[in-house]
């Protein structure tokens, strides 16, 4: 069945809700996934999703911080959610759908940001990232993730050198430095992921799905980066059937969030 999917960093889901819900109802995707909604699972707005139409529901928060949602118009079955490296964070949610040809389980991650010094030795945060990362690899190795899998969300890296306003000046800078693409691209090819997005957006283009609040105008500076991903088995990759990022979501409202949906459709 024709199926949409969708993931935003919404940076606070609660401060933003009119922002979603008018997405909601202009994009319609089936399925939504949402990080940094910053709030424990009794804030999260659960009535406001049902009524417009998303009464499936897996959620994962946490008091402040962090965070991660999937809302769904389809039924939602086996939610589950994962820590990593011994550290208490609501980072992943899990849920399993039917896709129509079978189930198909959905994982929302939000993945360490890493700091401002893209050196483990003396960031910790960094070395945070680069552990999840490797916790990620040795997960995605079991044969859970054979087939029916879709990863999305937002990954704080964006690793290609056309995911980056400038290749040469954000080398090192955390998202981009060589230790972190080298990383997440190895994850895509050593299970044969495929990335949705760039499967119809070739990488001679340049794309972006977060601008910082840094600039004064976001638009005209454009120092983006492609920080959101989504992923598959390529049995579900088979049925992508066109991605897109919704650039003008930067500036929806005077107070935005500053990553923007990233949607696929399938057939």
């Amino acid at each position: 069945m024709p199926l949409t999917f969708a993931t935003w960093n919404i940076n606070s889901v609660r401060l933003r809700l009119p922002m979603v819900l008018d997405f909601l109802k202009q994009y319609q995707p089936d399925v939504l996934a949402l990080q940094e909604i910053k709030c424990t699972n009794d804030q999260f707005p659960a009535g406001a999703f049902a009524e417009a139409g998303y009464p499936y529901q897996a959620v994962h928060g946490q008091k402040g911080y962090h965070g991660v949602a999937t809302i769904s118009r389809l039924p939602l079955s086996e939610s589950h959610s994962r820590g990593f490296c011994d550290i208490p964070d609501s980072r992943h949610v899990a849920a399993t759908l039917d896709f129509g040809r079978g189930p198909l389980t959905v994982h929302n991650f939000y993945i360490p940001a890493g700091g401002d010094e893209p050196d483990p030795e003396i960031n910790p945060k960094f070395r945070h990232k680069l552990d999840f990362l490797a916790e990620l690899q040795d997960w995605f190795d079991t044969p859970v993730f054979d087939s029916s899998q879709l990863i999305a969300g937002d990954f704080n890296i964006a690793p290609h050198e056309n995911d980056v306003w400038s290749h040469k000046q954000l080398l090192k800078v955390v998202s981009h430095t060589p230790i972190e693409t080298d990383f997440l691209n190895a994850l895509l090819a050593r299970r044969q992921w495929v990335d949705l997005v760039r499967k119809h957006i070739p990488h001679s283009e340049k794309l972006y799905s977060w601008w910082s609040y840094r600039a004064k105008d976001w638009d005209a500076a454009d120092k983006g980066r492609r920080l959101d991903h989504i992923w598959s088995t390529p049995d579900i990759a088979a049925h992508s059937a066109g991605a897109e990022i919704l650039r003008p979501a930067r500036g929806w409202s005077e107070k935005p969030s500053d990553h923007v949906p990233v949607i696929t459709r399938f057939s």
